[in-house]
């Protein structure tokens, strides 16, 4: 039986600022394949990553298009989606793999952990964690996997312009079996740096509630960049 391939998927929209930080370190992971995909970057984004000779597509702005983009062009049996600011190693996809090659899972996510000292991320960490372990349902930040198969047969991410993962791990649970690795990814907490630690915690609640009201993503959208 041939070996079980992986493809890591980046979306990617006016990063040309830290690009330099970490590109290396998404080589390094050497996944079968690699794959960013630009949003219409307005910076060098795209430019700065073909010049050191890594694939790049442009696509639609809006991570959902981005990362579907991506998905369509790799060929690798896993689908592995990963934010430009979340730091993933070689380990994390060899347990990936082996996850699916030993079991009848059809996706997952990682733990998470926030790269801010404060003592406030670390009880976020821990809620978001728990949270998603027990709903099965998560976020880009914790790095969503799934099966090549089973991503196409549910038709990919929606095209939502907010909370396309919450709603793409919503209808994966449903399919099947949910892997939720305890390993942690760490994620930049530069968001919540930037705008407030409770006034970011704050937002995020309430733009999940109201989703869960039935508020359209477009509304949500809205609310999100007026609050930034």
């Amino acid at each position: 039986m041939a070996e079980i391939s992986l493809a890591v998927i980046v979306p990617v929209y006016n990063e040309e600022q830290v690009l330099h930080d970490h590109l290396q370190r998404f080589i390094d992971l050497e996944a079968d394949e690699l794959i960013f995909v630009d949003g219409g970057s307005k910076d060098q984004t795209k430019a700065f990553i073909e010049q050191i000779g890594l694939r790049c597509l442009s696509s639609k702005p809006g991570r959902a298009n981005q990362m579907n983009a991506g998905a369509v062009v790799v060929k690798s049996d896993i689908l592995v989606f990963i934010h430009i600011d979340t730091l993933v190693s070689k380990s994390d996809l060899a347990l990936v793999k082996a996850l699916f090659d030993q079991s009848v899972i059809v996706g997952g996510r990682f733990d998470v952990s926030l790269s801010g000292s404060h003592p406030a991320f670390r009880v976020i960490e821990f809620m978001m964690n728990q949270r998603s372990r027990f709903t099965k349902v998560s976020t880009g930040d914790q790095v969503q996997f799934v099966r090549r198969t089973v991503f196409e047969s549910i038709g990919g991410f929606a095209k939502m312009p907010l909370l396309e993962d919450v709603e793409f791990s919503k209808r994966l649970k449903k399919i099947g079996r949910i892997a939720c690795l305890p390993e942690k990814v760490m994620t930049s907490s530069r968001r919540w740096e930037s705008h407030g630690i409770i006034r970011t915690v704050w937002l995020m609640w309430k733009i999940r509630l109201l989703y869960w009201l039935g508020v359209s993503p477009e509304k949500l959208v809205v609310l999100y960049r007026d609050a930034r």
